[in-house]
């Protein structure tokens, strides 16, 4: 009865506020008829594109041949990421000669490290209703509109996702359902589902780990989910497969100038560039120079005039990884108010759980750190949400990293300190074009506006923008059941074969068909780098065709394991390093380099370090008498000349008694973690802090606790050997 009560008070409160918005809706609708007839026109014009590599893509050196070569490209765009990687196939698709470089790795920032949601901003309709901003209102319309065409132009990297809002106050249900039904209007016809609000037990139901105290309902509403880095890829090749000279680790040293002869004044006509890997420098000429570098937006635009103001004004966004049992396989949580007003999303994402983000102003760095506050800020938003049932432990996170939002102020606002809610496209006066700020969703939108710009500015000679609708790389030809051609034509594993269809679309078949055989009876093909990803070794090969240049390229952007799981991913690394070393003909000494570079890689920004330090010398023993006792009973099981310590020999000696194998390297490595001295050996002392740590929460899955309670459990099954199965006894 209080349930239908509450429901008939949120349809009178909510009416006035969704009738308001209703109306500015039917205000776009001449505007939507228009975009629709123009995606029929752009569907028709992706036909008429042409393809110079319908095959293969050119190799990265063909690539920096081209740069090199081509005497002038009508645009140079500087940044690898989603805006970066938008405005190169929006130029290409233009019919403009086209060039893209990355000092780095295409999305290796801040597009690889998102809250993965293609969405339209819940929180910036409810400003723009709040405070009647119509330019917060069009920035939303214009997300969803941006929402809607990704999930149709890479159905293999994204999909709907349900996201639950649970209501604990009953005056908030009419006032978030209201918000909601909002956001579905404003959506219009490409809301991807309608809305729904939900009881207190349907939601539990949905949502079993929710905290049930005071629940009064929840409602539902749904956003776009997508594989970030891939995408952010898939737009870098598609621009590639189009004809563009795309070339990651190359950086621009300076940008190059010359006089106008009419004007007298410098323009910007290309940029000195440095192949990261060889160091060799070379021009590269051009039109136009587009900066989309994101964070380092103010870097390049001082390279064109070194008195320029800076507009950027980084803030650092932290997420964790949580083991996919913290969330149900479908349904995400969203926090709207946190204990400091911040919004946190806590999603289901390759099989594990996302949650974030944090918003704290930073540094510009190219390698950001995930701090130790930030993550437990994280787990203590989660803990208030989910049942005391579910105990949120420090050391269930697998993997947490910082990416660097660039927010902007604009420069050709009068008020330049105040930061600028949407993106911006400026000029400088000898031509440099930047695009700044925005957000993942809208990059398409984005790099649309600067080309137009850039056209304009320019004077170049190009063709409409035909991106609304111009599928992605691995889209045409994907269904939903793809996966199972996959598993029946090459008798992968379904797991793997899923995996596959969802990362490269129509081209898993291209990555199945370099898989190797694994001598088994099933699955036929398809060595897994590590038992519990789907991730195979055949991935590596095809990483390369993809352009990527290291071990972490690979582990960060072309698998996402290193985003996943830090001790998954440093497992794999010696394997990835040795089918990559063997492909591009590295020595021991590069093998050796890339494999010390990716594992600083997992400790410094992918969270490895934060968990390391769990434990440390200064831990703790909080332990009761009984279970000191306990863990010093199966330490002596281990240690059996009472020396007070344990090497790999002692471990070694045990698991021989009970049959397990571990290869000398493993072994090493296990206990290395706990190590605390790195003298080589376990002692008493660092074996009660490490089940202290355990204890409280601060490590969840250290495998030597594991490994010696497995052993010590197998010994006390055994017993003593009785006297008639001895061979003795009369």
């Amino acid at each position: 009865m209080a349930f239908r009560k509450a429901l008939k008070r949120t349809a009178i409160i909510g009416g006035g506020a969704v009738a308001t918005v209703f109306g500015l809706s039917q205000l776009m609708e001449y505007k939507k008829t228009q975009v629709g007839l123009a995606r029929l026109a752009h569907v028709a014009a992706e036909a008429e594109l042409r393809v110079p590599y319908a095959d293969e893509f050119p190799s990265r050196q063909a690539q920096l041949t081209a740069l090199q070569d081509t005497e002038e490209f009508d645009v140079l765009v500087v940044g690898g990421g989603a805006t970066g990687a938008g405005c190169a196939l929006d130029a290409v698709t233009r019919n403009l000669k086209t060039a893209l470089v990355e000092r780095s790795d295409f999305s290796s920032g801040t597009s690889s490290r998102s809250t993965k949601l293609i969405h339209g901003g819940v929180r910036y309709l409810q400003k723009a209703i709040m405070k009647l901003d119509y330019e917060q209102y069009m920035m939303v319309k214009e997300a969803l509109h941006e929402r809607a065409n990704l999930l149709e132009i890479a159905p293999h990297l994204s999909a709907p996702l349900p996201i639950m809002l649970p209501v604990y106050k009953w005056w908030q249900l009419p006032y978030y359902w209201a918000g909601i039904k909002m956001y579905d209007l404003v959506a219009g016809i490409q809301c991807l589902k309608s809305s729904y609000v939900l009881s207190k037990t349907k939601a539990l139901e949905l949502f079993p780990m929710l905290k049930k105290d005071k629940l009064v309902g929840a409602i539902v509403y749904y956003d776009g989910q997508h594989n970030d880095a891939r995408m952010n890829l898939a737009i870098a090749l598609t621009s590639a497969r189009y004809g563009a000279a795309v070339a990651n680790y190359t950086e621009v040293v300076h940008l190059l100038k010359k006089k106008d002869p009419e004007t007298g004044q410098e323009r910007v006509c290309g940029a000195r560039c440095r192949d990261v890997i060889t160091g060799n420098e070379f021009d590269v000429k051009a039109k136009c120079v587009i900066n989309a570098t994101g964070p380092f937006t103010d870097s390049l635009r001082k390279m064109d005039n070194q008195e320029t103001a800076n507009i950027c004004q980084p803030s650092a966004g932290v997420h964790i990884v949580i083991p996919g049992y913290y969330s149900p396989d479908n349904m995400g949580l969203l926090d709207p108010a946190t204990s400091d007003g911040r919004v946190i999303f806590f999603l289901p994402w390759e099989k594990m759980t996302i949650a974030g983000t944090t918003d704290t102003p930073t540094n510009v760095t190219a390698h950001p750190i995930p701090g130790e506050d930030d993550i437990n800020f994280i787990l203590r938003e989660v803990r208030n949400y989910l049942s005391p049932d579910v105990e949120v432990r420090r050391g269930d996170v697998l993997a947490a990293w910082s990416g660097i939002r660039p927010l902007v102020t604009d420069p050709n606002s009068k008020d330049t300190q105040s930061i600028c809610r949407n993106h911006i496209v400026s000029i400088s006066d000898s031509g440099l074009v930047t695009i700044a700020g925005g957000k993942w969703t809208t990059y398409r939108s984005m790099a649309e506006e600067t080309l137009d710009a850039a056209v304009k500015s320019h004077s170049l000679s190009a063709e409409p923008c035909k991106t609304v609708g111009l599928m992605l790389e691995g889209a045409k030809g994907w269904t939903p059941t793809l996966y199972i051609r996959l598993v029946q034509d090459y008798g992968l594993e379904q797991e793997v074969a899923q995996h596959l269809a969802a990362t490269y679309g129509a081209k898993a078949f291209d990555v199945a068909k370099m898989a190797q055989v694994t001598g088994q009876r099933w699955p036929i093909v398809g060595k897994r780098l590590v038992s519990e990803f789907p991730y195979i070794e055949s991935e590596v090969l095809y990483a390369m065709k993809e352009y990527a240049c290291t071990a972490i390229d690979v582990i960060a952007r072309r698998t996402r394991l290193g985003f996943l799981n830090v001790q998954a991913a440093d497992e794999a690394l010696p394997r990835i390093v040795q089918i990559m070393g063997k492909e591009l003909g590295w020595s021991e000494e590069k093998k050796t380099a890339e494999l010390e570079a990716a594992k600083k890689f997992l400790y410094h920004e992918m969270g490895y370090r934060s968990r390391s330090e769990q434990l440390t010398k200064t831990t703790e023993i909080n332990l009761d008498y009984q279970e000191v006792v306990r863990y010093k009973k199966r330490f002596h099981k281990f240690d059996k000349e009472s020396k007070g310590f344990i090497t790999t020999v002692d471990v070694q000696q045990v698991l021989d008694s009970i049959n397990v194998q571990i290869d000398e390297n493993s072994l090493h490595e296990i206990l290395n973690e706990v190590d605390l001295n790195k003298n080589g050996q376990v002692e008493i002392d660092e074996f009660l802090q490490l089940m202290s740590a355990v204890k409280k929460g601060l490590l969840s899955d250290s495998r030597l606790a594991i490994l010696m309670k497995a052993a010590e459990e197998t010994l006390d099954k055994r017993g003593p050997v009785t006297v008639d199965r001895s061979g003795g006894g009369v």
